[in-house]
C-alpha cells in the first residue's frame, strides 16, 4: 500500500486558502504564517482588506519542516471571488475553511463545485470548533450533501465539561491538548472518550477501505491495519481526490494549526501533479502560470506566477510577454529580492508589460499555449464613470485598463448611444473599490452613477407628412419639398426606407439626402428618445433646378419627419431583459417575489440536475429595475444567489412610470 503515495516530498507548493464570507480564512492564514514562522498571528500579514473583509488573493512564501510552501489567502466574498480563479489554475491543492453555520452551506457548494470541476484536491478546515455547540459528525452530517466526495473526519474534539479542550487524530490514535498561539500537548486518550474515538476511527478506516481491497478484507477479519498503511491511504484518497480530509480547530487562537500544516507537507500532491491537471509535460522548458497582476506605483507592473517546469532567472527574456525586470520572493511582509526561482516555486516578476492575469507563458522554443481558461463571471452590477475634468478622460482610460489587469472580474463597456464608460463587476463593493483605487491610486476625481437605460420610441399611428425647405438669402437659394408616408412597423423591426417616386418629382440623386434626412431625425424622437420600428416612404415632392441640394432636401426631411411623429402618438418603449436567477431551493420563494416586485414576469422555474438543492428562476424584467437587483437577491440568499441577462424585446412604457422618464424623475437611470 505505500506505493500509492507516491512520493511524499514534493518540492515546493502552492495552497489556496478559500471559504465562505466570515469563515476564518485570514485569520488562518494569519495562523499559518505565524506557527511557521514563530511569530505573532496578531499581526498579520498584509492581506488586502475593506470593511474587515479580504478583497484580494494574499500570497505569502513560508518553511515548514524544511518544504517551501506557498499561502494564496482568496476573498470570500461573492464580489470578489473571481480573484481565486487564476490561483486555482496553478495551486496544488485547497484549504477550505468552514464552520458549523447551515446559512452558509450554499456558499460552500458553490467552492466545492468548482473545485470538482478542476479537479484540484482539498483538505477542510472545520474552524471556530471552541465555539461550536454542535457535534462534529452531526456538523458533517449537513455538510456532505454539498461535496460530491466524502467527508473523510481526520478528528474529533476532546471535550472537558462540555468545553472543546484539544483533539484526537483518528489516525494516529493520540489526543492534543490545545494551548493558544503554541503548539498542542500530546495526552493520552481518556478512558470516558475511547469509545468514542474507536467507533470515529472505524468509519474513517471503512472510507477509506472503498478504495482499499486489502483494507476492507482486514477490517471484515477484525485484524488492525498497519499505521503506515492507513496513512498511506489518506495520502493517495486525498491525492486522487476520492475523500476529502477534514480537520478541526480554532484559527483565531492557532489550534489545529500544526496538524493542518503536517497534512499540507506530507499528503498534499506538489507541481509534477499539478502539471498532469493542466495537461502540460515536462520537457524541461520554463513555463509559467500568471497567477495575479498588480501596478504597484513607482515599482511598476509585477506578475505574480507559478513555476511549472523549468526554471527562471531575473533578466530572462519572456517571449509575448517582455524581460523580466526583478525576481522576488513572496515572503510574509516584504518582496525579497532574488536572483532566480526553481521548478514550483511562486515569485513576483518585474515588467512584464506582455503579460496579463491567467496566461500561460514560456521562455521555451515551443510556443505557450493557455493551460487553464479562466471563465469570469457574469457582471451582475455597474457604473457609468466620467472624469470631473475633461483633460483625465485619457488618464481615465488608462487607469481603467490597469484595474482591469489586476482584476479580470472588472468588465468596461463603452455605450455608444449615450457616450458613457460604463464599468461593470460583481456588486456595489467591487465596483466602490475600483472608484476608490482610482481616486486614490491613480489619483482621479472621477463621478459614478447608474448607466442611462436606453429608452427608445415609436408610433402607434400612421400619418403623411411634407416637409418643405425653402431659403433665399443672395445668389442660390434652398430648395426641397418631400411627402412622407410613415407608419409603425412590428416590434423588433427596426427602421425601414422606401421610395414610390414617378416623373421625377424628386430626381435620383437627391433620394439618398432624404433617407439620411429621415434617418437623422429618427435619433431623437418628440419624446427625446432614439425612433424605431418604423417605416418611411418617401411618395411625392418637389424640386428647383437651381435652388435644390443635397442639404435641402436633408432639412425638408427632417421636417416632415419632426411634424409627422409628433402627430403620429408617439409612446415610449423601455427594454426588456430575459433573466436567470440560480438560486437555492430553499429561497426560491423569496426570489420569485423579488422579482415580481421589480415588476418581473415569472416564466417559470426548475431544479438544476447539475446543482443538487439548487433551482433556476426565469423571468422576464425592465432593464429599469435590474440595476440593483443583485444587492436583494443575495440579502435574501446569504450572497448564494446570482444572475445572467440579455436583451429580449422593447414594450410600451405608459402612465406614471412613463410620465417619470419623460420628466427625468430617476427611471431613467438604472433602479
Amino acid at each position: 500500500m505505500g506505493a500509492r503515495a507516491g512520493e511524499r516530498h514534493t518540492g515546493p507548493k502552492c495552497i489556496a486558502i478559500l471559504g465562505p464570507l466570515e469563515s476564518g480564512k485570514t485569520t488562518l492564514f494569519n495562523a499559518i504564517l505565524a506557527r511557521a514562522t514563530e511569530t505573532d498571528p496578531a499581526a498579520g500579514h498584509g492581506s488586502a482588506r475593506t470593511a474587515a473583509m479580504s478583497v484580494e488573493a494574499t500570497f505569502a512564501t513560508t518553511t515548514f519542516m524544511g518544504e517551501s510552501i506557498t499561502f494564496v489567502d482568496c476573498p470570500g466574498s461573492v464580489e470578489f471571488v473571481a480573484e481565486a480563479e487564476p490561483v486555482l489554475a496553478a495551486a496544488d491543492a485547497a484549504i477550505v475553511v468552514v464552520e458549523a453555520d447551515d446559512k452558509k452551506l450554499s456558499a460552500l457548494q458553490i467552492i466545492l463545485r468548482r473545485l470538482d470541476a478542476i479537479g484540484l484536491p482539498r483538505v477542510l478546515f472545520l474552524n471556530k470548533i471552541d465555539k461550536s455547540s454542535a457535534g462534529v459528525r452531526e456538523t458533517l452530517k449537513s455538510l456532505q450533501p454539498v461535496s460530491q466526495a466524502p467527508l473523510l473526519l481526520r478528528q474529533i474534539p476532546l471535550r472537558k465539561d462540555s468545553i472543546v479542550v484539544g483533539s484526537i487524530d483518528l489516525a494516529l490514535e493520540r489526543a492534543y491538548v490545545y494551548r493558544e498561539h503554541a503548539p498542542s500537548e500530546i495526552a493520552p486518550i481518556p478512558d470516558d472518550e475511547k469509545a468514542r474515538e474507536v467507533e470515529a476511527r472505524f468509519s474513517m478506516l471503512e472510507t477509506l477501505a472503498d478504495h482499499d481491497d486489502a483494507l476492507m478484507e482486514q477490517l471484515l477479519e477484525e485484524i488492525e491495519p498497519p499505521r503506515d498503511a492507513v496513512f498511506d491511504d489518506l495520502t493517495a484518497d486525498l491525492r486522487a481526490g476520492a475523500v476529502t480530509p477534514v480537520l478541526i480547530g480554532a484559527a483565531e487562537k492557532g489550534n489545529g494549526v500544526l496538524r493542518l500544516l503536517k497534512t499540507i507537507r506530507h499528503d498534499v500532491p506538489g507541481v509534477a501533479t499539478t502539471r498532469e491537471r493542466l495537461g502540460l509535460e515536462s520537457t524541461g522548458d520554463t513555463v509559467l502560470q500568471v497567477m495575479k497582476t498588480i501596478h504597484a506605483g513607482h515599482g511598476g507592473k509585477l506578475s505574480i506566477v507559478r513555476v511549472l517546469t523549468g526554471g527562471i532567472s531575473d533578466g530572462m527574456e519572456i517571449p509575448g510577454a517582455g524581460r523580466v525586470s526583478g525576481l522576488y520572493a513572496l515572503t510574509e511582509r516584504e518582496q525579497a529580492k532574488r536572483a532566480s526561482a526553481a521548478e514550483g516555486e511562486t515569485v513576483a516578476l518585474g515588467k512584464l508589460d506582455g503579460a496579463n492575469t491567467g496566461d500561460t507563458l514560456t521562455a521555451g522554443k515551443t510556443a505557450a499555449h493557455q493551460l487553464a481558461v479562466l471563465s469570469a463571471p457574469y457582471p451582475v452590477f455597474a457604473m457609468a464613470l466620467a472624469p470631473r475634468e475633461r483633460k483625465d478622460e485619457v488618464k481615465l482610460t488608462t487607469a481603467l485598463q490597469k484595474l482591469i489587469q489586476e482584476d479580470p472580474a472588472l468588465v468596461l463597456r463603452q455605450n455608444q448611444d449615450t457616450g458613457e464608460t460604463v464599468l461593470c463587476g460583481q456588486g456595489e463593493m467591487h465596483l466602490r473599490l475600483a472608484k476608490e483605487r482610482l481616486e486614490g491610486k491613480y489619483q482621479l476625481s472621477v463621478e459614478a452613477r447608474a448607466p442611462t437605460i436606453p429608452y427608445r420610441e415609436t408610433i402607434r399611428k400612421p400619418v403623411t407628412q411634407r416637409g418643405r425647405h425653402k431659403k433665399q438669402s443672395g445668389g442660390h437659394g434652398q430648395f426641397g419639398d418631400v411627402v412622407l408616408e410613415i407608419r409603425p412597423l412590428p416590434r423588433g423591426s427596426g427602421f425601414e426606407f422606401t421610395e414610390t417616386i414617378t416623373g421625377g418629382v424628386v430626381p435620383k440623386q437627391y433620394i439618398p439626402s432624404v433617407e439620411t434626412g429621415v434617418r437623422e431625425a429618427l435619433k431623437k424622437g418628440p419624446l427625446g428618445f432614439p425612433v424605431v420600428d418604423i417605416a418611411v416612404n418617401l411618395a411625392d415632392g418637389s424640386y428647383h433646378s437651381v435652388d435644390s441640394s443635397d442639404m435641402a432636401f436633408q432639412m425638408a426631411a427632417r421636417l416632415a419627419m419632426r411634424e409627422g411623429l409628433t402627430g403620429a402618438s408617439p409612446v415610449l418603449l423601455e427594454p426588456f431583459l430575459k433573466v436567470e436567477v440560480d438560486t437555492p431551493s430553499d429561497a426560491t420563494a423569496r426570489v420569485t417575489a423579488i422579482l415580481s416586485q421589480r415588476r418581473g414576469q415569472i416564466l417559470g422555474f426548475d431544479t438544476r440536475t447539475d446543482c443538487p438543492g439548487w433551482d433556476r428562476v426565469e423571468a422576464m424584467m425592465p432593464e429599469a429595475e435590474i440595476g440593483s437587483l443583485i444587492i436583494e437577491l443575495r440579502s435574501a440568499t446569504v450572497g448564494a444567489a446570482t444572475y445572467r441577462a440579455a436583451f429580449d424585446h422593447m414594450a410600451e412604457l405608459t402612465g406614471r412610470l412613463a410620465e417619470d422618464v419623460l420628466n427625468g424623475k430617476g427611471t431613467g437611470k438604472a433602479a
